[in-house]
């Protein structure tokens, strides 16, 4: 079963974004971009490197170069489940 992005973000996961810059298959010398982005976990990051295997094995055009970032949306610490209401008016 696959997990909520809330469960995912309160297990540690955190946004991974990643620019590929590759060589296009029919012109060696001109690079393109691919944005990649997913829930990993820093600092091995096994989604990003499964998907760099991925593009390796299955992907034509040959990767030049990656850039990438991660970004912790929340953190167990600063999730509170809170019980109450406040009625106003």
């Amino acid at each position: 079963m696959q997990m909520s992005e809330t469960e995912m973000m309160l297990k540690g996961y955190g946004l991974t974004t990643a620019e590929f810059f590759y060589h296009m298959p029919d012109y060696a010398h001109v690079l393109n971009t691919f944005v990649w982005q997913d829930y990993d976990i820093a600092p091995d990051h096994p989604r990003l490197f499964r998907f760099i295997d991925f593009w390796k094995e299955e992907i034509e055009g040959p990767l030049h170069s990656i850039r990438f970032t991660h970004r912790r949306m929340i953190s167990p610490g600063e999730w509170q489940n809170v019980v109450g209401e406040f009625t106003y008016h």
